[in-house]
């Protein structure tokens, strides 16, 4: 490389850190914004729970956990199938943008649940990945919400086979194919 091409280079480079750094910090806002909304609701409702953010996949990330005398009456925020839990997202995914204007992607997860749904739904992925493998035909998994989808989607691009959403809310499911038909 000459030095004249370094120096092109070095603007777009510099650009790009710019960039990265403006989404980093705006995701730690999402998520600061996030804490705030959920420490003032947990206070409401009485409950305890600590607040963990992180970046995940280029998504501000919110987990409240609590001690586990405190999981019990914590993951009642879950509901069964998670509906609560999508409902508060979706709250506090408004309370986001109503302070920062933006539309904000952040996931939320309470006592771990998205996180154990996620292993669940790997271990299924891999399943209907070795069905279609193995005999050429399309699987088409149950009904699923959009994040559940999501992990199945990742899954399944990371086997190098082709899935698809098919259907209407709330009975979308994914097909696993070998490959685009």
């Amino acid at each position: 490389m000459t030095e004249q091409t370094a120096a092109r280079l070095e603007p777009a480079d510099a650009v790009g850190a710019d960039t990265a750094d403006r989404t980093t910090s705006r995701l730690e806002e999402e998520g600061e914004i996030a804490a705030d909304y959920l420490e003032e609701f947990l206070d409401i409702v009485d409950l305890d729970g600590d607040i963990e953010l992180d970046i995940d996949h280029g998504r501000a990330a919110v987990e409240i956990v609590a001690e586990s005398d405190s999981q019990a009456r914590l993951s009642r925020l879950v509901g069964s199938d998670g509906e609560v839990l999508d409902a508060l997202q979706e709250l506090t995914r408004l309370a986001v943008q109503t302070s920062t204007g933006e539309r904000s992607r952040l996931m939320l997860d309470i006592a771990g649940h998205r996180a154990g749904r996620r292993r669940e739904l790997t271990e299924l992925a891999e399943q209907a990945i070795a069905q279609v493998r193995s005999t050429g035909e399309e699987v088409s998994l149950p009904s699923m919400n959009p994040f559940e989808r999501k992990v199945v989607h990742d899954a399944v691009a990371a086997a190098e086979l082709v899935s698809d959403s098919e259907g209407v809310e709330p009975h979308r499911r994914v097909v696993i194919r070998a490959e685009s038909s």
